[in-house]
């Protein structure tokens, strides 16, 4: 009986230490603006949604260990690149997540590809990550200029603003939105009398908006983000520039912007967005468990973000494993399909294909709440909202 139990102890403990060695343990690294002009948009915001992604997916019920981690790139490709070089080297980080500004998404997305880990851009919008900068460690999850160009600018040349001034944030995002845009435009049948660039981040616009409402431009499409486009718009309506006639077109505006603008200033603005709160109850159902934790409803680089570490985590529980090269073939074999972009797919050029929305920004008399900020326009579909795989110049597109 002795040599019974014996043999029955040293089994369980041997079941027991294959299932410990079983587990794989997964290290996320959230990198992105924690203290500039984009903090309000990525921050800590975006570190909840990770949170609340590993939360939903239990892993550990899956025999997946998850740590989140978290770091401030404060917009400099090289701090961003360091603090890389330290997570995948010195840290254990397995997936880089977030990035926002395109200069150090670029930067990031370099240092992955040599060090074959995986990063999952959400913050980022130069469409070159999937097309000359394209790897094949990079997914570029939420929205990109190509996406936002088409969105935004070809639904304001068809609305009659035909010749555009650009007032663009000088680095990679603003440069290869004023691109993507330009290219639109002229396509529709509009053109382009001239841009002017601004350093990053801007404060005062006033010479830059001057040259844009002297310009003969019916529209003037700002080429920047967060802090720099509320600032533009807010200089835009002291000095009377749409009271003078001319419109004004957001090409990356997020909720938060228009939150802070309030309705007076940015109603009838028209943006596009991949994920809006109030799309339908699972979007209205997160975003309720979101602002109860960062006191303010989610925008899309957020939910790019939760949706990204659900799909990961999919796929490492598929293997078992979270080896870089299966996980990135498995993420790209998988459909995906969450709660807050539903179904799609991650193609060859790590661009993830989901639909996008054009959006209008409500007069005050129409909004019934807080957070009630936007009328939908319409619908694009996925295989139409993002640049299709064959022009990008992607070299891992056969």
């Amino acid at each position: 009986m002795k040599k019974t139990n014996l043999l029955l102890a040293t089994l369980a403990a041997t079941l027991f230490a294959s299932t410990a060695f079983a587990d794989v343990a997964v290290k996320l690294g959230v990198l992105n603006d924690r203290s500039g002009v984009y903090s309000d948009i990525t921050g800590e915001g975006s570190v909840i949604a990770a949170q609340m992604a590993v939360e939903d997916f239990k892993p550990a019920e899956k025999g997946i260990n998850v740590e989140i981690v978290s770091a401030d790139h404060q917009n400099k490709p090289d701090i961003a690149s360091n603090i890389a070089r330290q997570w995948y080297d010195q840290d254990g980080v397995d997936v880089i997540l977030d990035v926002p500004t395109s200069s150090t998404a670029l930067a990031v997305s370099d240092i992955t590809r040599e060090k074959n880990k995986i990063f999952m851009n959400s913050g980022g919008g130069t469409s070159d990550l999937t097309g000359k900068a394209c790897s094949p460690n990079t997914v570029h999850w939420t929205y990109d200029t190509w996406q936002l160009a088409n969105g935004t600018g070809s639904a304001v040349v068809k609305d009659g603003g035909k010749k555009w001034f650009f007032v663009v944030a000088d680095y990679a995002f603003g440069q290869a939105l004023e691109r993507d845009t330009s290219e639109v435009v002229k396509a529709a049948g509009g053109e382009v009398v001239g841009s002017v660039r601004h350093p990053f981040p801007g404060t005062d616009f006033s010479s830059f908006l001057l040259q844009a409402q002297s310009s003969g431009a019916e529209v003037i499409g700002f080429a920047n983000a967060g802090g720099d486009t509320i600032n533009s718009i807010k200089q835009a309506a002291e000095f009377g520039i749409v009271q003078g006639g001319q419109k004004l077109a957001g090409l990356l505006v997020f909720i938060n912007d228009i939150k802070s603008l309030g309705l007076e200033t940015a109603q009838g603005l028209y943006l596009s967005e991949t994920f809006y709160w109030d799309l339908n109850d699972q979007t209205r159902e997160w975003s309720a468990r979101f602002e109860e934790k960062a006191g303010k409803k989610p925008n899309m680089v957020q939910a790019g973000v939760y949706a990204s570490v659900l799909h990961y985590l999919k796929a490492v529980d598929e293997l078992d494993s979270k080896d870089a090269t299966q996980v990135m073939a498995k993420m790209k074999e998988m459909p995906t399909d969450d709660p807050l972009f539903g179904k799609g797919e991650i193609r060859k050029d790590g661009r993830k294909i989901h639909p996008a929305y054009l959006f209008r920004v409500k007069s005050p008399d129409q909004s019934k709440g807080e957070w009630d900020l936007y009328e939908l326009v319409s619908t694009i579909p996925a295989e139409e909202a993002f640049r299709p795989l064959d022009q990008g110049g992607c070299s891992l597109v056969q």
